[in-house]
């Protein structure tokens, strides 16, 4: 992972390279293809995005729009890009998993910037040839593992093991189809599993996830939908196999995660 994507020339893609692709393994998640603008959006667990070519556009909780080659987002934090339709690579760190700080060692010439590490430098060249390989789905859980690999052995700190268990039932009640963010009892459960009150498991579960677990649940849910869809499932049996309540309301709910509509990056993914 140490490879300075400027020193490489770029491949001519094939045309099926150009296809967006989404890979959803365990404890992660990553798109790579090309996107334009997204809003304003946050995510309930780190993130970080890349240009693989250029620079892009990032705005952090409706600051100043500055240009970047990387940047690190803490979950919870506000933000919105432009990539002027070039492609980018977003990988999704959930919890547990790398943290803000293990993936910036990624990124080179960083500044922090209102719950963000931004860089102007970053080492992904074996997410370009992700994007450029028409095959790359079938190794790119190889590159992911050397990505968390790598970004482990630098992150400063690990979840706390009690609310690792509560992320692994809300993660397991999503697998399931069930919108467990909405059922009445839900925190109690989690509390439980978590062997903790209710008021001490919400307060200590912000704190090391970033967001509430009701936000974290909800994108749990999301993430079992993406997956159905890169499995080749349309967007209705997708959205039912997560637990919404039908194809629109799995549109609202990604348009408020991502920041764009789903059919921008999900409507043509490389399987």
């Amino acid at each position: 992972m140490s490879e300075d994507l400027r020193l490489y020339e770029s491949a001519t893609p094939t045309p099926d390279a150009l296809k967006p692709l989404w890979h959803v393994g365990k404890g992660r998640m990553l798109f790579v293809g090309c996107l334009h603008r997204n809003a304003l959006h946050s995510h309930s667990v780190t993130v970080m995005l890349a240009g693989l070519y250029d620079n892009i556009r990032l705005r952090i909780d409706g600051g100043r729009w500055s240009r970047c080659r990387a940047a690190v987002i803490r979950a919870g934090t506000g933000y919105e890009f432009h990539a002027g339709g070039q492609p980018i690579a977003v990988i999704y760190s959930e919890p547990g998993q790398p943290s803000a700080e293990g993936l910036a060692a990624l990124v080179r010439q960083t500044r922090e910037e209102s719950g963000a590490i931004v860089g102007m430098q970053c080492d992904v060249g074996s997410l370009r040839t992700l994007y450029e390989d028409s095959d790359s789905s079938r190794w790119v859980d190889d590159v992911m593992a050397d990505v968390i690999t790598f970004s482990k052995r630098k992150a400063q700190r690990s979840i706390d093991a009690r609310i690792q268990r509560a992320v692994a039932l809300v993660e397991n009640e999503a697998s399931d189809g069930i919108d467990y963010s909405g059922r009445s009892n839900s925190v109690v459960l989690a509390a439980r599993a978590a062997h903790l009150s209710t008021s001490r498991f919400q307060h200590l579960f912000k704190e090391e996830v970033g967001v509430s677990y009701r936000r974290y649940a909800a994108w749990a849910r999301m993430r079992v939908a993406v997956s159905e869809v890169v499995k080749g499932n349309n967007f209705t049996t997708a959205a039912h196999a997560a637990g919404f309540y039908d194809q629109p309301h799995f549109a609202r709910e990604f348009r408020r995660i991502f920041g764009a509509p789903a059919g921008r990056s999900l409507a043509n993914v490389r399987r």
